[in-house]
């Protein structure tokens, strides 16, 4: 057949069974570590997420994979993530302004040098609404204190300031910035801050955009971790989240 059709035998079996492309090859192995990866955080994570934690694997094999090439494949996978957004209500209550030390400078040198506060809210079916108060450490953006409670209550956030000091060192200039509620305003707050040399800067009233890295983190937890859920049972199943 070959020489009636006057064609070697290696392109007869080039032709008729064809090797996948290099890059065919390498959207193959992508393919592989993109629905691992999507499985190992629980199909929380999206384009971007996935691409950081797949360039971390590429890295020493000195292969790259940009955002727009694992859309594709995520799209050829049919694979997306699970988070959801979710309406939040804006606050209408007439509040004083106080100073704000950062106005949107979250850069640092070092540890201990600018911390961010905030409180988030969890429902449960049995104990209503929990409340989860939350400081992060703008250089490593690392969250260094945590509490979580029935009440949202000046306690709570006085709870999350002692987790934190307990676990950094303060030996120099330190702000925590804050949004103007009323746990963060109140006197014994402010007056714990005083006696751990810590300054209190505060966000202008409506704009989130003030403590941006806590605003974020917030939203990535409630995404990834409380929205998939269409409620939780009680206040013990809702605690163990921010645990995990």
């Amino acid at each position: 057949m070959c020489r009636i059709l006057g064609v070697s035998r290696a392109q007869y079996y080039r032709y008729r069974y064809p090797k996948p492309s290099k890059r065919r090859a390498e959207d193959a192995d992508l393919k592989q570590r993109i629905l691992r990866i999507f499985a190992e955080f629980k199909q929380r994570y999206g384009v971007m997420k996935i691409h950081h934690e797949l360039n971390l694997e590429l890295q020493p094999l000195q292969r790259r994979c940009s955002p727009r090439r694992i859309s594709r494949l995520m799209k050829e996978l049919d694979i997306h993530s699970v988070t959801v957004n979710k309406w939040k209500a804006a606050s209408k209550t007439k509040v004083e302004q106080r100073l704000n030390l950062l106005k949107q400078d979250f850069s640092t040198t070092g540890l201990n040098q600018k911390w961010t506060a905030d409180m988030t809210y969890i429902q449960t079916k049995r104990n209503g609404w929990c409340y989860l108060s939350t400081i992060m450490d703008l250089h490593s953006r690392r969250i260094i204190g945590y509490s979580f409670s029935k009440k949202m209550d000046t306690d709570l956030v006085l709870k999350t300031l002692e987790s934190a000091v307990k676990n950094r060192t303060i030996t120099g200039d330190l702000i925590i910035h804050t949004d103007l509620g009323s746990q963060y305003t109140s006197d014994d707050y402010n007056q714990r801050l005083t006696e751990l040399h810590i300054r209190h800067s505060y966000s202008r009233k409506g704009c989130p955009y003030d403590n941006a890295p806590m605003e974020s983190f917030h939203a990535s937890l409630k995404k990834e971790c409380v929205y998939p859920v269409p409620v939780f049972e009680n206040y013990e199943t809702a605690a163990a989240v921010p645990f995990e």
